[in-house]
């Protein structure tokens, strides 16, 4: 299996992750957390989609463009996504404030597939 369908997979799974969590805490969480722990659920909910949908297209792109740097960007999305949501999911659970230090590693690894797919895009021209 190449990387780029490697990355696919991966952003496929984590996709149906980020449905399963937003009607999760839509449904399930509603009556247990407050306000400001759901606006926290749905702020991770919503990064973990919107990267899942861009690391899907740098994953295409870095496939039919044989684009390293996309292929890069899908990976950081990735991996962003999960360390920025899985974060702020257990900070709105009630774990440890603190561990909320750890939410803008995410946030700079999503940075950083951003620039590394505008990278490959300047690449290709």
């Amino acid at each position: 299996m190449t990387a780029a369908r490697r990355l696919l997979l991966l952003a496929a799974i984590t996709g149906a992750l980020a449905v399963t969590f937003g009607a999760f805490g839509a449904h399930a969480l509603r009556d247990t957390l407050g306000a400001a722990q759901l606006a926290t659920w749905q702020t991770a909910v919503s990064y973990l989609f919107w990267h899942v949908l861009a690391a899907l297209f740098a994953a295409r792109y870095g496939e039919t463009a044989q684009s390293r740097e996309a292929l890069l960007a899908a990976a950081l999305f990735l991996a962003g996504s999960l360390v920025f949501s899985s974060t702020l999911f257990a900070v709105a659970l009630g774990a440890p404030r603190w561990l909320g230090a750890i939410t803008p590693l995410g946030g700079m690894a999503l940075i950083a597939g951003w620039l590394a797919l505008a990278w490959a895009a300047w690449r290709r021209a």
